[in-house]
């Protein structure tokens, strides 16, 4: 899959990150993880200290995926509000999603202190705003949703944001405790900690082949340079290339753009250089970076092919751009990346871990969704629970099959 093109901020940011040998033989392991983005990264993390023998197969170089266009802005909430989820699937099913999401963030802020190379975490507040004053009793239901559910939220009237920012909306949800963290050298970061910890990791090993062994009970993988690796589980977490591998008809592909501009010498204006997003779709959201940097992403379009895609971004940039400076004309923002890409969503609203018979002692970690990092680390804690514990009380709520009937 052509997931992206464009230039790209975060590898810039890591010129020189830990590298990993190709793979020169056959293997047998407890687990294989299938992939070498976050997602592979979070598993391995959660199985460093499981006792098992594990591998990593990345067909690149770690992080090198859609985790260098990850904008990384870390929420537990996310496109499809949490009052239309409870509608679909339940209250006491969403009641307990929200948790997990916001026990994952916790989980990635416990990382920062548990890995070596830092990955540029601050926790960081969000402002969710109505678009339009159409959108307020909708915004308005979701906080008092958020409020039930003893979320820290503030819902804001007008005359609130326009004394906190220079731009004017009819109403927002202000919610404490997201965050924000740089994609690339948290991808290696986590990778780093669980070599250490004895995980094998073999970049530059592409997988061509896999079928199951019912005398043994195990999954054969072959690489692209001639070896084989026999596990007793595999993790396919390709990211949206997993897709490649095993079609999901509940996953679906538009294309998005992001800009970054060049380091900004003062950011004054925007308070607590909160995460903004909104109401609207296609929408906008921004961010700041640790060097003073701006992330400006969205006006998402059903394009999936990657020509028409690519051939969008030069205009897509620049409306990005004009978005920004209608909401912060005091701050110059001059682009110095950008890039399009392929964004992955479900259409339930709910990620997915894929267990299908066709793929016996298999997982396919689809963490697709607007927070997908998220996704990822409460996905990946399920996944590593199941193999280590022999079961997951919530990996149910998660599976491709899960029910769509709302039940309380």
């Amino acid at each position: 899959m052509n997931v992206m093109s464009g230039t790209y901020y975060w590898p810039a940011t890591f010129p020189d990150p830990p590298s990993y040998p190709q793979l020169k033989g056959d293997l047998e392991c407890d687990v294989l993880i299938v992939g070498g983005g976050s997602s592979a990264s979070q598993c391995a993390y959660y199985l460093a200290d499981s006792g098992l023998k594990v591998v990593v197969i990345e067909k690149g170089k770690v992080g090198g995926g859609s985790t260098s266009s990850n904008t990384a802005l870390i929420q537990y909430s996310g496109e499809k509000m949490f009052t239309n989820l409870a509608n679909s699937f339940g209250k006491k099913y969403i009641t307990r999603h929200l948790t997990l999401l916001q026990e994952a963030i916790n989980h990635i802020e416990a990382a920062a202190s548990a890995t070596e190379i830092d990955w540029e975490f601050t926790r960081r507040d969000s402002l969710y705003s109505a678009s339009c004053s159409e959108d307020v009793d909708t915004l308005r239901k979701e906080y008092e949703f958020l409020k039930e559910q003893g979320l820290k939220v503030d819902f804001l009237k007008k005359e609130e944001i326009e004394q906190k920012y220079p731009f004017s909306r009819e109403a927002a949800i202000y919610s404490y405790g997201d965050g924000e963290l740089n994609p690339f050298k948290f991808t290696h970061a986590l990778m780093d900690h669980a070599a250490k910890k004895g995980i094998q990791v073999f970049e530059n090993t592409e997988m061509n082949g896999h079928h199951y062994d019912p005398k043994t009970n195990r999954m054969v993988v072959s690489t692209k340079n001639g070896h084989t690796i026999s596990a007793g589980k595999v993790i396919f977490a390709a990211g949206y290339e997993g897709i490649d591998i095993k079609k999901e008809k509940l996953v679906s592909f538009v294309s998005t753009y992001t800009v970054t501009s060049k380091p900004v010498s003062d950011l004054s204006s925007w308070y607590n250089c909160t995460l903004l997003w909104e109401t609207a779709r296609p929408y906008i959201y921004l961010r700041t970076t640790a060097d003073h940097r701006i992330i400006v992403g969205g006006l998402d379009d059903n394009t999936n092919k990657p020509a028409d895609r690519d051939s969008k971004l030069i205009h897509k940039r620049d409306k990005l751009v004009d978005e920004f400076n209608k909401m912060f004309p005091e701050i110059q923002f001059e682009p110095e990346y950008y890039l399009a890409a392929f964004y992955g969503g479900t259409a339930d609203g709910l990620p997915i871990i894929g267990v299908y018979d066709e793929y016996p002692n298999s997982y396919f970690l689809l963490a697709f969704g607007d927070n997908g990092t998220v996704y990822s680390q409460m996905l990946a804690k399920i996944i590593a629970e199941d193999i280590v514990k022999g079961s997951s009380p919530d990996l149910e709520l998660y599976l491709q099959n899960r029910p769509h009937a709302g039940k309380n």
